[in-house]
């Protein structure tokens, strides 16, 4: 009986593909060298996706990699969460078991998440959730693979993309951008005709189309020749050539459908028999028996794979006749035993869906409360990690409310517990579908409030959840997720049902729940709904909300507007969550305090509780907190000019958030990191930091932190172009939206600069004038006194020039006022304030050597090498102008050789051009005696005939100076300088400046040289 339906439907002859298998090849050749390889696969259903990946899996096996499969899971129109994951890390698990134990050692409890064999129990007891939940899964994952494959060659394969869940589409991309290092090959598929314009999968798509690093492919149907290579292989023989003609019209050379049209053939079929390719494989399936027929839609309903005792349990059949069904489906190639062993799928998920569409609606209905009853009575027929999935799956699309509602809400605490957020609010959503809809009874009986971090539910007695609890639920989660706009209209539904009751409590904690949203969606800044929940909980007792709108208050103050409310609200944050054991509430409100008590000016007090707290965390292993004290401890340390402490902080900080995957901490870090260096003069460090603050950060606020020191650092060694597009990319990652002085100020700062370098002082006096409109908040002293030098150092440079002398009165009068209010709380800014009034002296033509001399002094003992020699310049440059003593020349040459030496070191060429230049002027020797003697370079001008000092007048004449300027410059008298302008035009043979000025030009004399550069602070 079952010979009547054996078939051969797959080619043994693998067709065609010669330029993907080429490009495969090449794509293990790379992996095994090191270089992680991204690769999507994409196609219509049918085209041969799956036989390729196998063609390809089979060759890297035959080449020692180990290949490790998992596809994604459909259940009714439900994907598992990080389901190809999961498969895939258990494939690698049982190739490679002592390896992924090792590389997974010390991080079992998180890795559990997506592979629960190895920690399950750990799992389940991690109990704190936050936004770096997710970030830190896959950081971890990430390095798991790195691990894995150092030695290894992995291919990692992730099929059906098409159905896969949010949570595993963010682990995808996440891997595709962050891989660095690994013999590893992630090779992904997807059906291209199922991407309709609103299909989840479509914006990563797109997304990753815009990285460089991964391969698109999309694979063509078969042309007809292939398509009679592929038929001869089918039947074993050379075809008939009107036969091809025939399959290859119907089939449009899709490689499924050619094997359906040939064994249609084959058995005697025309390939023009049916009214459709869809009726044609559901002809296929009606030649079976009866009972396999009852088998394959029992299968198809059951998703993707059906295992086999659920199959069994479903199907109702005495396993004599169950055993018989399959024989006959697998044989007719409809069904085909799953990888592993354990069940059933369709060869084809075209088959599956063909079944299942022919199914009637309450046929649909009754498979899917029979699958849901048969887990239900034995929960060991699935894989734990799906079972709660599924079960919610089957018991929603048998449509009955009353047994779903708790099932879902059951799934979405799985999900939760595996970071899986997305599902977790899919899941939450579906529970608020369906909340009306169940009986009131099952209603009081179901579970507790799962997670809603410091909310109270509304029936802490029973214990039962409550419709406002599950808003509560769904509204962390969309948070947690990403889902920001989903999580913002749940909130505001919360807050409709409370307008109708007197529960100030909860509605706080919905408003702060705004709070965090509203800034993340650029529509404000988050004060409004921080002030409503202030005033809903004023006067009530002590409780965990309380203590977080407290402290939601203090730190959004903190950042922008510190003061002596600020500083309460930190201190009562501290007071009340101590009262409620709110630990992570407590020990976050002590870091804003110490923070705030070192802008009040009890920096040594501030700086101790800040170390105090950051020892606790850590002992206490407090996650959440560990990250913001490596951030802000070293903030406040460089704030007040410690930055080798502030160094040795970030760097423990780094060791932290590397072992414990918060790789958005890590970017804040970096960032933090890239400043502290520059101030120590350690700029190449400084780039690499830079670099990394954008490439680990995880929000907008690390890249443009990473954005800034570039810019800088641009700046300083003569790239103006370079900082422009650093500077522009700061800016457009901080947005209008939420002003803070740590992001405005700085970005003011670079602005001016650029402005400046550019050529553009209006510009740079429009800037000015907007931010001192704008005033500076108390601690704004960090970001407000670079910016006052920056422009006190502008207004300087251009004391000569014509162009200048409109506003700049009403400018230098703003700088002063300026200067007058802003504190120094610490000697760093102490020396800044010395600075920009030298600066301003300078500006007003009023600079002595004895002025810039304190700024010197001041500056010596704070190891900020680049300050220092720039202030030391200034100070060459006044001894110079002041007088031409002999002790003096000495200490100017001493002085100019130390600010050449940084200079160099540091490759800020316009300062080091700008040393060159001032002591070629003053016809100082850079370079001591013995090093002249034996450098000895030749001088271009010399063929000219030009003495050294000659020279240097050529350079001003052809810059445009007139003589009284290049007396200026060259320290002469304006008479002496036209004597020597005579000289040049005999020499030269030319009869005015103009022609000895383009002589200059065309010979190349003078490379484009800088004056003293301005600060790019």
């Amino acid at each position: 009986m079952l010979g009547s339906v054996e078939t051969r439907s797959v080619s043994p002859v693998f067709v065609g593909r010669a330029a993907e298998l080429s490009m495969l090849d090449e794509v293990l050749a790379g992996a095994a060298a090191g270089d992680p390889q991204a690769l999507l696969i994409g196609g219509e259903a049918g085209v041969g996706k799956t036989r390729l990946v196998e063609e390809f899996a089979a060759a890297a096996r035959r080449r020692g990699a180990v290949v490790a499969l998992g596809g994604c899971v459909e259940i009714g129109a439900d994907g598992l969460p990080f389901a190809p994951f999961s498969t895939a890390l258990r494939a690698l698990r049982r190739e490679l078991p002592a390896q992924l134990a090792a590389a997974a050692a010390g991080q079992e409890e998180e890795l559990a998440r997506l592979l629960p064999e190895i920690g399950m129990a750990a799992a389940r007891e991690a109990a704190r959730h936050d936004e770096d939940g997710m970030a830190r899964l896959f950081e971890l994952t990430a390095r798991l693979l790195e691990r894995v494959t150092a030695e290894h060659t992995v291919v990692l394969v992730l099929e059906d993309l098409h159905w896969s869940d949010a949570s595993t589409r963010h682990l995808l991309t996440y891997l595709f951008r962050t891989l660095r290092t690994g013999r590893l090959v992630v090779l992904a598929t997807y059906r291209s005709d199922d991407i309709h314009r609103r299909h989840p999968l479509r914006p990563l798509l797109a997304e990753l189309d815009r990285l460089r690093t991964i391969r698109r492919v999309e694979l063509a149907r078969f042309n007809r020749e292939e398509v009679c290579r592929q038929v001869a292989g089918i039947l074993a023989q050379e075809p008939d050539p009107d036969q091809i003609d025939a399959i290859f019209e119907r089939s449009d050379g899709n490689a499924f459908f050619v094997e359906e049209l040939a064994v249609a053939a084959q058995e005697g079929c025309r390939t023009g028999l049916t009214d459709s390719l869809r009726d044609l494989l559901l002809v296929r399936v009606e030649g079976l028996p009866e009972t396999a027929q009852q088998v394959a839609r029992i299968v198809a309903e059951g998703g993707s794979t059906v295992e086999y005792r659920l199959l069994a349990a479903v199907a109702r059949l005495t396993e004599d006749d169950l055993i018989e069904a399959l024989r006959a489906a697998v044989n007719a190639g409809i069904l085909t035993p799953a990888p592993g062993g354990d069940g059933y799928r369709f060869r084809h998920s075209l088959v599956r869906e063909a079944v299942s569409d022919d199914l009637l609606p309450g046929e649909r209905s009754r498979l899917n409360r029979r699958y849901a009853e048969a887990l239900e009575a034995d929960p060991t027929l699935v894989p734990a990690d799906q079972r709660a999935t599924r079960l919610a799956s089957y018991w929603y699309h048998a449509h009955d409310a009353a047994k779903a509602l708790p099932a879902v809400l059951d799934a979405s605490v799985e999900a939760r517990h595996r970071h899986a957020y997305s599902e977790q609010l899919r899941l939450l959503e579906r529970a608020m579908e369906l909340w009306d809809a169940a009986p009131e009874a099952v209603r009081r009986t179901l579970r507790p409030v799962d997670y809603a971090e410091v909310y109270r539910p509304c029936d802490p007695e029973s214990g039962a959840l409550r419709h406002l609890d599950l808003l509560a639920e769904a509204s962390v989660a969309g948070r947690l997720c990403g889902e920001r706009e989903r999580a913002l209209k749940i909130t505001k539904r919360a807050l409709r049902l409370l307008e109708e009751e007197d529960d100030p409590l909860r509605a706080a904690w919905f408003w702060i729940q705004r709070s965090r949203l509203v800034p993340r969606l650029a529509r404000g800044d988050g004060w409004k709904e921080i002030a409503t929940a202030q005033e809903l909980v004023r006067g009530l007792p002590p409780s965990e909300v309380h203590a977080e709108v407290l402290a939601t208050v203090a730190h959004w103050s903190m950042l922008r507007q510190p003061g002596p409310q600020a500083l309460t609200a930190a201190e009562r944050a501290v007071e009340y969550a101590r009262m409620v054991g709110a630990e992570d509430i407590e020990a976050n409100a002590r870091l804003t305090l110490g923070s705030l008590m070192i802008d009040a000016g009890q920096i040594e007090a501030g700086l101790a509780h800040m170390y105090e707290v950051r020892d606790e965390v850590v002992a206490r292993g407090l996650v959440g907190v560990v990250g913001r004290s490596h951030v802000n401890l070293p903030s406040a340390l460089e704030g007040i000019g410690r930055s080798e402490e502030a160094v040795d902080v970030l760097h423990e900080g780094l060791r932290l958030t590397g072992r414990m995957g918060r790789r958005d901490s890590e970017g804040w870090i970096w960032g933090n990191l890239a400043e502290s260096l520059i101030s120590l003069g350690r700029w190449d460090e400084a780039a690499e930091a830079a670099v990394n603050a954008q490439r680990r950060g995880q929000t907008a606020a690390p890249y443009g932190s990473g954005a800034n020191s570039l810019a800088f650092l641009a700046l300083a060694r003569g790239r103006v172009p370079e900082a422009a597009r650093h500077l522009a990319e700061g800016r457009a990652s901080y947005g209008p939206h939420d002003p803070m002085p740590q992001h405005d100020l700085p970005i003011a700062c670079l602005t001016v600069a650029v402005a400046v370098a550019e050529g553009r002082l209006p510009d740079a006096r429009a800037e000015l004038a907007r931010t001192l409109e704008s005033g500076f908040p108390p601690g704004a002293q960090r970001y407000a006194w670079p910016l006052l030098l920056e422009a006190a150092t502008a207004e300087a440079d251009a004391r000569a020039l014509p162009t200048a002398r409109d506003g700049r009165a009403e400018v230098l009068r703003s700088l002063f006022e300026a200067v007058k209010r802003l504190t120094t709380n610490a000697p760093v800014w102490l020396a800044h304030g010395k600075w920009v009034r030298a600066e301003l002296h300078r500006a007003e033509s009023r600079s002595t050597s004895d002025i810039w001399s304190e700024v010197a002094t001041a500056f010596e003992p704070l190891r900020r090498p680049y300050d220092l020699a720039r202030v030391r310049y200034r100070l060459a440059e006044s001894l110079l102008t002041g007088g031409v003593e002999a002790d003096e020349r000495d200490r100017a040459t001493e002085l100019l050789r130390l600010v050449h030496a940084v200079a160099r070191h540091l490759g800020a060429r316009p300062l080091a051009h700008a040393a060159t230049a001032l002591a070629q002027r003053a016809r100082l020797p850079l370079a001591p005696a013995t090093e002249q003697a034996s450098a000895a370079p030749a001088d271009p001008v010399e063929a000219l005939g030009l003495t050294s000092r000659e020279r240097d007048v050529l350079r001003l004449v052809a810059a445009g100076h007139t003589n009284r300027r290049i007396a200026e410059e060259l320290f002469i008298s304006p008479k002496t300088a036209s004597v020597h302008v005579s000289n040049i035009l005999a020499k030269l043979g030319v009869s005015g400046r103009g022609e000895a000025a383009a002589v200059a030009h065309r010979l190349g004399l003078f490379p484009a040289e800088s004056v003293m550069p301005g600060s790019a602070s």
